[in-house]
C-alpha cells in the first residue's frame, strides 16, 4: 500500500498545520516524521490514517499488485492503460492500524476479552492467537485482570499490541514508546523487527530511540 499526498494541506481555523505536502510513503519502508511539541506531528498521522480530511489537495491509497483498466479514445484509436487501484475512502480504515496517546483501550475488558474483541473488527496477523500476543507483550499474569488496574506502561504495550498485530498494511505510531520502561522499549524494537518488516510503518515522534530504526526521515517544518 502506498500513501500518496499531492499538494495537501490541513488547516483548523485559519492557521494551516502543514501545506503544499507532496509525497509518497511507499510499502515495506519506515518513515519518521519529525518536528518540535506542538508542530503538527499528530494531526498529520490522524490525516494519513484517513480520521482528518485535508482541507486542499488529495490524499490516495494505492494499492499494490492491484491494477485499475483505463480506456481513452474510441473505435480503432482506443487504448487502455493500467494504474494502480484507489482504495476508496470508506476502505481505508481496514488496512490501517494506529497506536497513539490519545486513543484510548476499553478499561472495564480484561486483555483477553478485549483482543477477542478488538480481532472482530480487525483479525489478528496470519497464525497469531491472542495467547501469542499476550505472550509476546510479556503480560501473560495480568491476561485475566480488567485494564483498568494496569500500570500506563502497561496499557502502552496494550496499545502497541493492538496495533501491531493487526493484519493491516499500514502501521502508525505516534510517540510509542510513551510510559515505557527500558524494558518495554527493547519490546517496542523488537516487535517492529519481528512484525512490521513487510509494511508501511510511520513513527511520529522527536524521540530519537522511538524512530532510530526508520530508513527514512522527514520533518514536518518544511511543510509549513
Amino acid at each position: 500500500m502506498t500513501i500518496s499526498l499531492s499538494d495537501a494541506g490541513k488547516r483548523f481555523n485559519r492557521e494551516w498545520i502543514f501545506r503544499h505536502f507532496t509525497y509518497d510513503f511507499e510499502p515495506d519502508q519506515s518513515y519518521a516524521i519529525t518536528g518540535p511539541n506542538g508542530s503538527g506531528k499528530s494531526t498529520l498521522l490522524q490525516v494519513l490514517s484517513g480520521s482528518l480530511m485535508v482541507n486542499q489537495g488529495r490524499i490516495q491509497y494505492l494499492q499494490r499488485g492491484l491494477l485499475t483498466t483505463v480506456k481513452t479514445g474510441e473505435g480503432p484509436a482506443a487504448s487502455i492503460t493500467y494504474q494502480p487501484h484507489i482504495l476508496p475512502a470508506e476502505q481505508v480504515y481496514r488496512h490501517v492500524s494506529i497506536c497513539a496517546p490519545y486513543l484510548e483501550v476499553v478499561e472495564e475488558m480484561t486483555l483477553t476479552e478485549f483482543l477477542d474483541f478488538h480481532r472482530v473488527f480487525k483479525p489478528c496477523l496470519p497464525g497469531v492467537t491472542v495467547q501469542d500476543i499476550i505472550a509476546q507483550t510479556g503480560l501473560e499474569k495480568a491476561a485475566n485482570k480488567q485494564i483498568r488496574y494496569y500500570s500506563s506502561g502497561m496499557k502502552q504495550r496494550v496499545k502497541l499490541a493492538q496495533c501491531i498485530f493487526s493484519d493491516t498494511d499500514i502501521v502508525l505510531l505516534d510517540e510509542p514508546c510513551t510510559n515505557l520502561d527500558t524494558d518495554g522499549i527493547a519490546l517496542y524494537h523488537r516487535l517492529i523487527s519481528d512484525f512490521c518488516q513487510k509494511r508501511l510503518v510511520i513513527v511520529s515522534s522527536n524521540d530519537k530511540v522511538e524512530y532510530e530504526f526508520c530508513k527514512k526521515k522527514l520533518s514536518i517544518l518544511d511543510w509549513k
